[in-house]
């Protein structure tokens, strides 16, 4: 099992709040002392999804700089992330044991969709603050339904609607199949694919797979067979890998869309062969390492220097770390936003009070901004295209519209 802790300390320094008064009283103020605010998370560092570890170890090193720099009003940040296997029994374990255990102020960037979903009742009965979860479900919008747990990433359900809108310019005849994983996210794919497609949407084959399947192969012969000649898979990394490879060995040449949380260079690409991921579309919101267009780029320059420093075995072409960097700068302007009021209540406040937050890995034009009723701190996409050695950018900023 492991167990992480991070002193926030970071790239944002020019945000850090300086020493503050008085504390409000300890009763008021779980996860808060003197001197540290205890921050926690569950991340799948083994199991099927580990591909996303990078993420966890991302946060934890940002943090670090964070306290380096003297951290927030005088408190430097303890950052327990444990590792949930991307298991969901697992995650309500790791969780209750942050929350009850290591009386955590909050919760930050918990990774999943099915693992959020099994702990989002929990959160918010107990009124601690979920936040930035690290899936794009639709349902982390939903204020109303679940008020102390909000998103980051643009939803999956705008993600796929942005794609079914592209099929019916470019291929209107056809004959759609999606892979999906059989939960939240795999189905929100569905959701915004039917959302655009309409009355076309009946003739769209869906097969689906569990996150315990080995491989997706017979899915995919199942998907061939059919006809299938546009083909969305909307998977984690270790199976969108294996799809991406399974359609090069099959000889199979569907125009392809795949989810941008499994568009890594390092993580799926790599793995699946560069050659066989040709033509390949999905999105993004996040600068590509891997695109030369950046190479100047002050943002991505000081991720580079943080990834010198912190990470100098770290794989560049790897996407996971530029969403982790991204991610915990948005945290580190909520605490700063704080003052030196800690509390639950107030973290949770300045969380839903982001304006125009200009975040330096996210793409030009696009900003986090959050309100007590809006819980979706980034909206747009660009799409993209596999070009060989890098994602290449086409098309307009858009902006989703789904709840």
């Amino acid at each position: 099992m492991l167990r992480r802790r991070t002193l926030l300390t970071g790239a944002a320094a020019a945000g850090l709040v300086p020493a503050a008064p008085a504390m409000l009283r300890a009763a008021e103020t779980p996860g808060v002392t003197a001197t540290e605010i205890r921050i926690g998370n569950t991340m799948p560092y083994s199991g099927p999804s580990s591909a996303y570890a990078v993420i966890g170890k991302m946060d934890a090193a940002v943090f670090e700089m964070a306290n380096d720099q003297g951290g927030f009003a005088g408190h430097k940040v303890k950052f327990l992330s444990y590792d949930d296997a991307y298991s969901p029994p697992k995650t309500v374990e790791q969780v209750r044991r942050l929350v009850e255990q290591d009386q955590v102020a909050c919760l930050f960037n918990t990774l999943g969709t099915p693992t959020n979903s099994a702990i989002v009742k929990y959160c918010n009965a107990k009124k601690v603050p979920q936040l930035f979860v690290s899936t794009g479900a639709a349902k982390w919008g939903d204020y109303k339904d679940h008020p102390w747990t909000i998103g980051w990433q643009p939803t999956y359900q705008t993600e796929a609607q942005i794609y079914a809108k592209y099929i019916l310019k470019e291929k209107p005849d056809g004959k759609i199949g999606i892979l999906y994983q059989n939960d939240d996210f795999g189905k929100d794919y569905v959701t915004g694919m039917k959302d655009v497609l309409g009355d076309k949407f009946a003739k769209v084959m869906l097969v689906s797979y569990e996150v315990t399947d080995p491989t997706i192969d017979s899915q995919a012969v199942q998907l061939q067979s059919a006809g299938i000649n546009v083909l969305l898979t909307a998977a984690t990394p270790k199976f969108a890998a294996q799809m991406i490879r399974k359609v090069a060995t099959m000889n199979w040449k569907p125009l392809q869309f795949l989810t941008n949380v499994s568009a890594s260079v390092g993580a799926v690409i790599e793995p699946a062969g560069p050659q066989n991921a040709l033509g390949i579309i999905s999105s993004a919101y996040l600068k590509d390492p891997t695109d030369p267009s950046w190479d100047k780029d002050s943002g991505m320059n000081d991720w580079r220097a943080f990834m010198k420093k912190h990470f100098p075995d770290g794989d560049l072409s790897d996407s996971g770390y530029v969403f982790g960097y991204g991610v915990t700068l948005t945290m580190m302007q909520v605490l700063k936003q704080c003052g030196s009021d800690f509390s639950r209540a107030n973290i949770m406040k300045q969380a839903t009070s982001l304006k125009e937050l200009e975040i330096p890995v996210l793409l030009p034009g696009i900003k986090v901004n959050t309100s007590p009723t809006d819980y979706r701190p980034i909206r747009q996409l660009q799409l993209m295209k596999w070009g060989g050695k890098t994602w290449d950018r086409f098309g307009d900023i858009i902006e989703g519209v789904a709840a």
